[in-house]
């Protein structure tokens, strides 16, 4: 059989939401609706995602020995996904704070905390460990540069197809692209990394080109309600948005790059994996908080399958 697994190399927190009609001003106090306290990090969102999406799937990552540590790893288990390469190593677990206003925008602060001792060589005994398991190797950049630099050429290596999303975005060095099999930034990611403004499909293929100039083999530019665009060096091709009400936009991204890496590993097309990230990171928006709104595989085949019927008729 042919390896239909995920891994995801990333950042696990504790996230502490706190919901507002609005965000506060600098120097501002404003009396917020409610607070959450949930799993969270762009590495455990995305593990989370394509577990539920029906990928086996396996994180590496670390936690802290603290409370904390102790809630998103029974969170992980919860929703199906290998702890077998998370370490516990003596400190705190990273925390993220995060505020959503009534319209569902947020902004975060990042705490790493444990998430900056993942090592290089605990990437290389997980990618070990896992071979002739996994086919697909998700990345972001909320662990140290070095080390997700490090995971992008140790699963290329590997023969793991290397998924990167680029966030937070940051500068890294160009020898890393070589080993992308693809990137999925979101406008203001792509616009950060290439200095190009990226607000529309035009400046998104031109920003694709950057990568693809660096040796990434397949861009896919994600542009909110504007659908995402998929660019390769046979092909442009523009994904429209599914239709929703977003209410957190917290997640969506992890969601969109967890269902598309387990459809990548479970061999499906391009095409209907975009479609399947896309509807994933849809309906992440419809819920508050950020592991708590990962749809499951269910919700996501019934909006494509709505979707679709709404299409033929």
């Amino acid at each position: 059989m042919e390896p239909n697994g995920v891994v995801v190399v990333g950042s696990i927190s504790a996230d502490v939401t706190a919901f507002a009609r609005r965000l506060p001003r600098r120097g501002e106090t404003v009396l917020g609706d409610d607070v959450t306290l949930v799993l969270g990090g762009k590495g455990a969102n995305q593990a989370v995602a394509a577990a539920r999406a029906g990928a086996p799937t396996w994180l590496v990552g670390c936690v802290g020995t603290d409370a904390f540590g102790e809630i998103v790893s029974s969170a992980l288990r919860s929703h199906g996904v290998a702890l077998t390469e998370i370490r516990s190593v003596g400190t705190r677990t990273g925390v993220a704070h995060i505020r959503v206003d009534a319209s569902g925008e947020n902004d975060i602060v990042m705490t790493p905390l444990a998430n900056a001792d993942l090592s290089t060589e605990m990437v290389d005994e997980s990618i070990r460990a896992v071979r002739g398991k996994a086919s697909v190797l998700l990345l972001q950049l909320e662990i140290p540069v070095d080390v997700a630099c490090h995971a992008a050429e140790a699963g290329a290596e590997a023969g793991l197809t290397v998924v990167l999303d680029p966030a937070p975005a940051q500068p890294l060095p160009d020898g890393v692209w070589r080993h992308v099999s693809v990137v999925t930034p979101n406008e203001s990611e792509a616009a950060a990394l290439t200095g190009m403004r990226v607000a529309d499909a035009e400046s998104a293929e031109r920003a694709a080109g950057w990568f693809l100039d660096r040796g990434v083999r397949h861009a896919l530019i994600t542009l909110g309600g504007g659908g995402a665009l998929s660019v390769t060096r046979e092909r442009t091709r523009h994904f429209p948005a599914y239709p929703v009400t977003p209410v957190d936009t917290t997640a969506a991204g992890d969601a969109f790059t967890g269902f598309l890496g387990a459809a990548l590993a479970a061999g499906l097309d391009t095409a209907t994996a975009v479609r399947r990230g896309m509807a994933a990171g849809a309906l992440a928006t419809t819920l508050p908080g950020a592991s708590p709104s990962l749809p499951g595989r269910k919700a996501v085949d019934e909006l494509l399958a709505a979707v679709a019927e709404g299409a033929a008729r």
